[in-house]
């Protein structure tokens, strides 16, 4: 029983990650600028690798595979920020950001 509950959150996992990765993606595709394009490729993209390791990880069942589940999202957490950041950054460096667009401008020059 409790293997079968297991199988079917697992496919509940994968499939709303799938959903979550194809909206981030069609987010990338349609936004107008860096900075949406930008949210649009690390919010709902990291979530949504969550959700398909979660659903990996009720599926396998095994020890070794929900340690390397674990690292790989705990990777994804740690790099997709800070890699969010940086692009950001650098298309502002590059004048690729509408500054009108911003609420509170940190990086200008005083």
């Amino acid at each position: 029983m409790l293997g079968l509950v297991g199988d079917w959150l697992g496919a509940v996992c994968l499939v709303a990650g799938a959903l979550l990765a194809l909206v981030a993606a069609i987010g990338v595709l349609r936004f107008p600028d860096v900075l949406d394009r930008m949210h649009a490729a690390t919010k709902p993209q990291t979530l949504g690798v969550v959700l398909l390791l979660a659903g990996v990880a009720l599926r396998l069942r095994t020890l070794g595979d929900l340690g390397m589940v674990v690292l790989v999202a705990v990777f994804q957490l740690a790099t997709a920020p800070v890699a969010a950041q940086m692009i950001g950054r650098a298309a502002y460096r590059a004048g690729r950001v509408d500054r009108t667009l911003l609420d509170v401008d940190e990086l200008a020059d005083r």
